[in-house]
């Protein structure tokens, strides 16, 4: 009984620290409307992904006091933009494929630093 207890603290305590190492967490947009744009973050979630067939037309971001942090104009189906300059917090992304606006949201961590503990 205490080996399965302490295989079930170890799952949650590894889980837990690694989920902490995010840079950033995407709220993606499920409305059947934004079904045609992926937007994912990449593997080291650093990295927006943006990709449709249709063309994005321009890429915004508003941060929790109404300041835009990112706003490129393009005019591409496959997009990528790091998250590196924006400040930690809520943003709401904002992708316009004219006539729509597609908007979701991602919370940045920052890089946060693992602590080696010596014996």
């Amino acid at each position: 009984m205490k080996s399965i207890l302490l295989t079930f603290s170890l799952v949650i305590l590894t889980n837990t620290a690694f989920s902490q190492a995010s840079f950033a967490t995407l709220e993606k947009n499920r409305n059947i409307l934004a079904s045609s744009l992926f937007h994912e973050l990449n593997k080291s979630k650093d990295t927006l992904l943006l990709r449709s067939n249709s063309e994005i037309s321009h890429v915004y971001s508003l941060n929790s006091e109404n300041e835009k942090e990112i706003d490129v104009y393009i005019s591409e189906t496959d997009v990528k933009i790091p998250l590196s300059k924006l400040s930690q917090g809520k943003h709401v992304i904002v992708v316009d494929q004219t006539p729509k606006k597609i908007l979701f949201v991602i919370h940045v961590f920052g890089h946060v630093s693992m602590v080696a503990i010596d014996d």
